[in-house]
């Protein structure tokens, strides 16, 4: 694939260099004439010194025949500028990184749809997503966010005190805009309708509005888990910091986050409505006594340093929490601590670089389709629905859909929803659905 990317930065070299192993044409546009020497001598790429919101540099990288634009740079306006740009110029897909602010201000402004934008994404919200799954729902299998966070994925397994054992779907009463998908019951997974029954042991994938959904699992699950609030300690304020501390706010999480410099304190005050802001500094092992961290169920730390990091998690499990969760910049440092952090409490550390690598991976296809998540029995992709298609103006129940498909989102500007029988699609939508492999050829005809 014919890739560009703007920003020859943390994550912008770490890709263009993965990329480049795997064989993709790799162009890089750099400002900084130092890192662009450095990254052209490292890499077989084409890395010309230039701005990506320059039309002449654009046109030097041979944008017309991109056919993935990438602008990391840590500037939102050169980003938006530069994609926005890019797409008018003929690139087929853009995909930019954004400040997590930005981000969260989607539901005001469709930054996407006015600058041209494919994709948008924030580094600090993707490694702030990750951690949180380990947090928000400890009984659960899987848990993805879609749709900008306005639908979540969670798969959970039917324990032998669940309320639903022994019901159908129909008896259970789901609520509105949440979806069964699938239940996968031993090595056999199906598409379940309104007469079937779930028994112990089934796993159940389940999409929803995150709120809707984690109390309706919650219910489910009764018997898996501890119904007490989860006490949970961040260290670091910074933005990976702010952005899992909002993601926790709205889950049973006592939130209290530990951050040294006042001014960002007041920041993170005014921020968060749920979460205590103490100003301390974690590396201190005193603070942390003073602080009583070794009764925290999850200690995460999220400081811009990996070495405070990884330090301040075994401070913490010496003191008693079981569970630690660490930010590692470094890849190869994170797989490391991953693979045998559990030995001193770290359950799982994340690295910022990866978690965009597996975010933009899945545009690097010429596919009509994203391929959003690989399931047990199936795939969730992301497509769109296209002007002229056959499902156009039709409601779901009107829709005959192919074998083992089912339709789960539903995103039209800046709303989105579990779509129910009676919604209209219209062109333009973007539509996720969990469907096997052999009958995608099928949903593509009728979608496209």
């Amino acid at each position: 694939m014919n890739i560009v990317i703007v920003g020859a930065g943390e994550i912008g070299s770490y890709l263009a260099k993965d990329f480049a192993r795997q064989s993709h044409h790799i162009t890089v546009i750099e400002s900084h004439p130092k890192i662009a020497n450095e990254l052209e001598q490292s890499i077989d790429a084409k890395v010309i010194c230039g701005r990506g919101e320059s039309v002449s540099d654009l046109a030097m990288a041979n944008i017309g025949e991109c056919e993935l634009f990438l602008a990391l740079t840590s500037e939102n306006t050169v980003n938006l500028m530069s994609g926005s740009m890019a797409k008018t110029l003929g690139a087929a897909k853009v995909i930019s990184r954004v400040h997590p602010g930005l981000q969260r201000e989607e539901w005001l402004f469709d930054y996407r749809g006015h600058f041209g934008i494919d994709h948008l994404f924030s580094s600090e919200r993707l490694a702030a997503l990750e951690l949180a799954k380990f947090i928000r729902n400890p009984s659960s299998m899987v848990v993805e966010e879609l749709a900008r966070g306005k639908i979540e994925l969670q798969q959970i397994k039917v324990g032998d005190q669940s309320p639903a054992l022994g019901k159908s779907l129909k008896d259970l009463k789901t609520p509105e805009h949440i979806r069964v998908a699938m239940i996968s019951r031993k090595a056999e997974h199906f598409v379940p309708n309104a007469e079937s029954y779930i028994r112990k042991g089934d796993v159940l994938t389940l999409f929803g509005e995150p709120r809707k959904l984690r109390k309706f699992t919650k219910k489910l699950q009764k018997g898996n888990a501890s119904s007490e609030e989860m006490r949970v300690i961040i260290f670091g304020g910074g933005e990976y910091g702010l952005a899992l501390a909002q993601m926790l706010e709205n889950t049973d999480c006592r939130v209290r986050i530990f951050e040294k410099d006042p001014v960002r304190c007041e920041l993170l005050a005014e921020e968060l409505s749920r979460t205590a802001v103490i100003n301390a500094d974690a590396t201190v092992i005193a603070e942390l006594e003073d602080e009583q961290v070794g009764q925290a169920d999850f200690f995460v730390a999220t400081s811009q340093s990996d070495e405070d990091n990884v330090m301040t998690c075994l401070q913490a499990n010496m003191m008693g929490v079981k569970n630690c969760l660490t930010l590692i910049h470094r890849t190869d440092y994170a797989r490391a601590i991953s693979a045998s952090g559990r030995h001193f409490g770290v359950i799982a550390a994340i690295s910022p670089r990866e978690a965009t690598r597996r975010e933009i991976e899945r545009f690097i296809t010429s596919d009509p389709y994203h391929l959003v998540k690989r399931l047990s029995g199936g795939n969730l992709i992301e497509t769109e629905i296209l002007l002229g298609s056959a499902v156009a103006g039709h409601m779901l129940k009107e829709i005959e859909w192919p074998e083992s498909t089912v339709l789960v989102g539903l995103m039209r500007g800046l709303k989105a929803w579990v779509p129910g029988p009676d919604d209209v699609l219209e062109s333009g939508d973007q539509i996720y659905v969990v469907i096997a492999p052999s009958s995608l050829r099928d949903l593509l005809k009728l979608v496209h």
